[in-house]
């Protein structure tokens, strides 16, 4: 029998690696079943949502960051109709300039197939999940060959969370604020958290399957895949241009190691990523003269920094990616990354993707932590590989010496210890994601904003549909405000946090305008210069602390359900 050492030892590969095996019946049923598990699991808060909706209320179907959602779902309706499309989530006139495909897309097939933004979103969110860990593990097939090990790694890709779990205890246990509550809730990089509510980087993230394309075509020495890269590549532009830069930088790292490793020019790469660069390209030139020449969203760019949310620095990576993050910086120092020679391609493209996406999550740009974006699948892989080649053989043979010895010194089952081991490994990384699931429900549960808007909401913003032109204002609370232009198609005064032009300001606004103590001439003045056609006077205006608006001359009303009123602007 072999020894525990001999079962975990890789042998050594050759530096180009042998193209991965069909996938057997046993291993499609596998992965489809871990597929059908995330989506099913992830689809009972909705689920919970609808059918838990009080008499007179309505599920909005976005349960996490309705602010950048209810963007997102204001170009989906726009782009049903249009190819580009203005801003209207501010209220500065603009011109139709902005384009998005993946937004475009499920637009058109909203319209075609008779359905509103929330059934879209769902199918969104089951494909991207599907598609997303379909091609993770396709991926995790290409450098990892044995069974356990590459089952591990997408698992982890799948299930990776850190060590928030922590701060949530210590919370609880000092009853003070969350510490740190990036480390818990920064949905990039987090395949799961992504697949409950934010599918849209799933869809970006599948850039990973253009980095395939490229192995593949190098270990076959043919450019029709890097063809084939190139489109890929310019699709995933056209949803998120920043997804490039990382494109971009890790087969430009790649092609660098194999300079090192090999002492001479990797013409393959050379020439295929000039052919993705070529192909792919004009999103990023598109995004950068949009931001660049146009005031308004020129303006939007530099807004990204009002949410304050940037990649956590190097000392807290563990407590966002946790265990998993450890192991795979075990396992690149483990197998010591300055002899290159040693190193497959395989190994070499995984380490290039790894380090240089550490880099680029620091880069002095505020969509930094975007660029997390896909790292849990290099990270996941290089984990597995640690665990397997490094760790497995440590445990075994301390149980060797330990507790299960037999007739030679030999572990009785090195099959049965590594399946266990994987499986606690992946029971390590649950929590944190285990209790951001759970939190859905008792967000849910409340039945409030901004998840929730009541029936006298919904039928105001109908009115307004039907009556407001697409150019017109509507000035409301941001609480309200960030889904009127989704629902209205007009341009909302509050909305969101980057396209709304000096957010900040227009909040005080809003603010001073609902406030108890407003006074009719400084309203007057807000409303002129805000070129407001509208006004949304709903419960959460109220709680702003006016009681109405009947006192402010010039102002008809024109839709009145309960306590929701919608006045128009007489000019």
């Amino acid at each position: 029998m072999a020894s525990a050492s001999e079962v975990y030892t890789l042998q050594p590969a050759a530096n180009q690696p042998e193209l991965p095996e069909k996938w057997s019946p046993a291993e499609k049923w596998w992965v489809g079943a871990v597929i059908v598990i995330v989506v099913l699991v992830n689809s009972l808060p909705y689920l919970y949502g609808y059918l838990s909706t009080p008499e007179g209320m309505k599920f909005m179907g976005i349960m996490l960051d309705v602010p950048d959602h209810a963007q997102y779902f204001s170009w989906m309706r726009d782009l049903s109709t249009q190819n580009l499309v203005s801003n209207k989530l501010t209220p500065e006139p603009n011109s139709p300039l902005f384009f998005n495909l993946l937004w475009w897309a499920l637009g058109r097939l909203g319209r075609l197939l008779g359905v509103d933004y929330a059934v879209m979103y769902q199918v969104l969110r089951v494909s991207a999940t599907a598609i997303f860990l379909l091609l993770a593990y396709r991926i995790c097939r290409w450098f990892l060959k044995d069974d356990w090990t590459r089952k591990t790694a997408f698992l982890l890709v799948t299930f990776t969370s850190g060590f928030g779990w922590v701060l949530i205890v210590i919370k609880y246990i000092s009853g003070g604020e969350l510490l740190m509550p990036l480390n818990v809730f920064i949905a990039e990089g987090n395949t799961f958290l992504g697949a409950l509510g934010y599918p849209h980087f799933l869809a970006a993230a599948v850039y990973i399957f253009t980095f395939e394309l490229i192995l593949r075509g190098q270990a076959k020495n043919q450019l029709r895949y890097a063809v084939a890269a190139g489109v890929f590549a310019l699709f995933l532009g056209w949803q998120h241009a920043y997804d490039l830069v990382t494109i971009y930088a890790i087969l430009l790292a790649y092609a660098l190691l194999l300079v090192i490793r090999d002492r001479k020019l990797p013409w393959y790469m050379i020439w295929s990523g000039g052919i993705v660069g070529v192909i792919s390209v004009w999103p990023a030139i598109y995004s950068v003269w949009l931001t660049s020449f146009d005031p308004v969203w020129k303006g939007v760019l530099k807004q990204f920094a009002n949410a304050g949310v940037y990649t956590p620095n190097p000392l807290q990576l563990p407590i966002l990616f946790g265990i998993t993050f450890l192991l795979a910086l075990f396992a690149l120092v483990r197998s010591n990354p300055l002899k290159l020679k040693r190193f497959d391609n395989g190994q070499l493209f995984v380490t290039a993707w790894f380090l240089v996406t550490f880099i680029l999550i620091y880069l002095p740009v505020d969509y930094q932590i975007h660029l997390l974006n896909g790292w849990q699948v290099p990270m996941a892989i290089l984990a597995a590989q640690g665990f397997s080649r490094y760790i497995l053989p440590w445990i075994s043979v301390w149980l060797e010496t330990t507790f299960l010895r037999m007739e030679k010194g030999r572990l009785r089952n090195a099959a049965a210890l590594q399946r266990w081991a994987m499986i606690g490994l992946i029971f390590v990384v649950l929590p944190t994601n285990l209790y951001l699931w759970s939190w859905r429900f008792l967000d849910l549960s409340r039945h409030t904003y901004p998840y929730y808007l009541s029936n006298a909401e919904i039928n105001a913003m109908t009115w307004l549909e039907k009556n407001a032109k697409p150019d017109e204002v509507v000035f409301s609370s941001l609480t309200t405000g960030q889904y009127i232009p989704m629902l209205t198609g007009a341009h909302a005064y509050l909305a969101h946090w980057a396209q709304t032009l000096d957010f900040f300001g227009k909040s005080d606004w809003v603010a001073d305008f609902f406030a108890k103590e407003a006074q009719p001439k400084q309203q007057k003045t807000i409303l002129q210069e805000g070129n407001v056609q509208y006004i949304f006077f709903g419960p959460a205006e109220q709680a702003l602390g006016s009681a109405g608006l009947t006192g402010l001359p010039g102002l008809t009303v024109v839709f009145s359900d309960g306590p929701v009123t919608v006045y128009q602007v007489m000019r």
